[in-house]
Order: C-alpha cells, then sequence, then structure tokens
C-alpha cells in the first residue's frame, strides 16, 4: 500500500509551482492523516520542516530545490511511491540551547548548529566550559559553534571543523576565526557533553546566539546540549543516505 502524503513547500515560486505538480499527481492527505511529509525546497526549508514536524513524529522526505541540498533528495516527480518504500532513515536528535541575556533566558533547537557570533567589528571574548570545568578560560574570535554531525558539513565545514559521521555519538565545537588561542582548532566532544559559553566584556563586545533559524542577541550565556528526547526521522534515496553523503564530503576537493 503506498504511503499517505503530505506535501509542503518552499514559498518561491518554483516551490509554489511543483507543489501545485505534486499534489495534482498524489493526493495530498494533510499533516495529520499523512505517514510522510515531503519537503520541497532547500536544506533551510528542510530545516524549518524539521521544526515544524517536531510534534508530529512524521518522516520527512525532502526533494531538492536549492542550491546545495546536502539533507535533500534530487527532485523527481516520477515514481514518488516507489522512492519512498526504498527510502533509507536516518534519525537525528537536536541541539537544545538556553541563551540567557541580562533581560531573559530563550530556549530553542538546533539540527544543525548553535552558534556565537560578534555583534560589531569588535572581535569577540568568550569563556567556554564543557560540563562544569574552564576549558578556555578566554577566546578571542569572530565567534564559536557546536554542530551535530548532521550540522558539521554545513557552517561547521566552512569554519573548518571536522565532518562527524552521523552514527558517531560526537559533537564538533569549533571556533570561527580564533585570534587567541590561535592554534586552537576545536575540539570533540561526546554527544552527550553539556557546553557553557559565557560572553566576557559584554557591552563593549556584544554577542548573538544562533540556533538554526532563532537568533538572540546581547546574550550573557549560552548552555548548550543534545536532546535525547527528540529524534525526527529523515529519509534519502536508497544508496544515497546520510551515512554515505557525509562519506562522500570528506573525498572532495
Amino acid at each position: 500500500m503506498a504511503p499517505k502524503l503530505h506535501f509542503v513547500a518552499t514559498p518561491v515560486p518554483e516551490g509554489q509551482a511543483a507543489l501545485s505538480n505534486l499534489r495534482q499527481q498524489y493526493e495530498d492527505v494533510g499533516p495529520d492523516q499523512a505517514d510522510i511529509i515531503v519537503a520541497l525546497g532547500g536544506d533551510g526549508f528542510m530545516l524549518q520542516t524539521l521544526h515544524a514536524f517536531l510534534d508530529h513524529g512524521k518522516p520527512i522526505y525532502g526533494m531538492n530545490l536549492g542550491t546545495i541540498g546536502f539533507l535533500m533528495n534530487e527532485f523527481n516527480e516520477a515514481d514518488l511511491p516507489d522512492r519512498l518504500a526504498k527510502a533509507e532513515q536516518a534519525k537525528v536528535h537536536p541541539l537544545r540551547m538556553r541563551a540567557t541575556t541580562a533581560n531573559e533566558s530563550v530556549n530553542g533547537l538546533a539540527f544543525n548548529e548553535v552558534s556565537l557570533l560578534r555583534q560589531t567589528r569588535q572581535a569577540t571574548k568568550l569563556r567556554i566550559l564543557v560540563d562544569g570545568k574552564v576549558r578556555i578560560s578566554e577566546l578571542i574570535c569572530d565567534g564559536v559553534l557546536v554542530a551535530t554531525p548532521v550540522g558539521s558539513t554545513a557552517y561547521n565545514l566552512s569554519a573548518h571543523g571536522p565532518i562527524l559521521p552521523i552514527d558517531s555519538a560526537l559533537l564538533a565545537l569549533t571556533p570561527i576565526s580564533a585570534f587567541r588561542p590561535r592554534r586552537w582548532r576545536g575540539a570533540l566532544l561526546p554527544h552527550n557533553a553539556r557546553v557553557r559559553f559565557e560572553a566576557l566584556e559584554t557591552e563593549k563586545r556584544p554577542v548573538s546566539a544562533v540556533a538554526d533559524g532563532l537568533e538572540v542577541r546581547n546574550i550573557v550565556s549560552v548552555d548548550v546540549a543534545e536532546d535525547r528526547s527528540i529524534g525526527m526521522v529523515m529519509l534519502f534515496d536508497a544508496g544515497r543516505n546520510l551515512d554515505e553523503r557525509i562519506l562522500t564530503e570528506q573525498f572532495i576537493d
């Protein structure tokens, strides 16, 4: 029996046209009745879809209409039920961020990474603690991030962080343009590590924190830990699963 589907798409014209075409070919039963959510867009839209359907617990199959499409499958309107029947699963867990400012604490989830970034021309100064122990008393940098295995090929890779296999049970802690300590290139952490960032000289060097699409400005501290109570299933075409994509990425020049 073919799976019941619900389609969602990026609001750009190309996405809406694809959405209309697919709904003409395959019944859209709505999010509550669907077995699988089909997301049409790029990697950013896939992250939005993961967040939007957190409470539904449905597998998500993405088709790429964006630029990179690392988290997506090739866009093809034909034989969709057959592709879904053969698709391989990858279960992903988000990071939970608690960003504290002088006035409030804001919680957020990130399937890719939690990043701290300078807000002005001044480099930021940060103290880094892992499981309650100070590991770097003062990091002078443009920023720093904690990435999941899924997110290790995104911003983390651009910042020269390591690529993590999807089942590695690791997190990447990666500086962004570190000035001091100049030779520090980051660290690999166990997935259950609890990371705390404390902003130093906050009035002179304001810092923002970003969890996927959520930004909190003028933070004082940020706590980051993986939330294993949340698990989302992503579907990939047979032979092109997330493990293979991450492995392949390490051999690209």
